[in-house]
C-alpha cells in the first residue's frame, strides 16, 4: 500500500498546487471519480490494450455524471495516460487530506450502532472538536456489532466507548 501513496502524492499535490484557493470545492469531484475508479469492471476495460486512452476518459468522464473542472479533467488525463487509473481513489485520499490540513479541519467516521440524528450528531461533533482539536467533517455509518455506544476514527487516532469495547477490556481484565 505504501507504493501506491508513493505513487499518488506527486498527482494530489499537484492538483493541491495547480487549484490554489479552490481546491476545496474540488473534493467532491475527486471522491466521485475516486468511487468510479474503484470499479473493478473499469479498471479491467482500462486496462485492455485495444481501448484507447480517450475511450477511458470518456467512459470515466461518463460514469461520474458531472462536469469535471479542466483542472480535474487534466488529472484523470494524466493518470489515464500514464496507467496509474488504480491510483486514482489514493489520490483522491491524499488531495483531501492536503484540503484538510490547509483549512485546519479533519475527516472523522463516527461508527454507531444505532442511527444518529442531526442534533445528536451535532452534540457528538462539537464534543469530538474540543477532544482533537480540530474542525471535523463526521459523517456516520452503522455498525450494529458495537451494540451500544461509538466509534470515532479520525485520521490515524481511534476514540472507542462502545459496550464492544468495554466488553473486551473487561474481559481482558477477567483473564489476566
Amino acid at each position: 500500500m505504501a507504493e501506491l501513496a508513493t505513487i499518488a502524492r506527486p498527482y494530489a499535490e499537484a492538483l493541491f498546487k495547480a487549484a490554489g484557493a479552490a481546491a476545496a470545492g474540488l473534493t467532491g469531484q475527486m471522491s466521485v471519480l475516486a468511487a468510479v475508479a474503484g470499479n473493478e469492471q473499469l479498471r479491467q476495460f482500462a486496462d485492455n490494450p485495444k481501448v484507447g486512452d480517450a475511450q477511458v476518459f470518456e467512459v470515466v468522464n461518463g460514469a461520474a455524471r458531472t462536469a469535471l473542472d479542466p483542472k480535474v479533467s487534466n488529472l484523470l488525463t494524466a493518470v489515464i495516460e500514464n496507467g496509474r487509473l488504480s491510483a486514482l481513489p489514493e489520490i483522491a485520499a491524499q488531495f483531501t487530506a492536503l484540503v484538510n490540513a490547509q483549512s485546519g479541519s479533519s475527516d472523522a467516521i463516527v461508527y454507531s450502532a444505532f442511527a444518529i440524528d442531526d442534533a445528536a450528531l451535532a452534540e457528538v461533533v462539537a464534543a469530538l472538536e474540543k477532544r482533537f482539536g480540530r474542525k471535523l467533517k463526521a459523517r456516520v455509518e452503522i455498525d450494529a456489532e458495537l451494540i451500544g455506544g461509538i466509534r470515532v476514527v479520525v485520521g490515524d487516532e481511534v476514540l472507542d466507548t462502545s459496550v464492544k469495547a468495554r466488553l473486551e477490556q473487561m474481559k481482558v481484565a477477567l483473564t489476566a
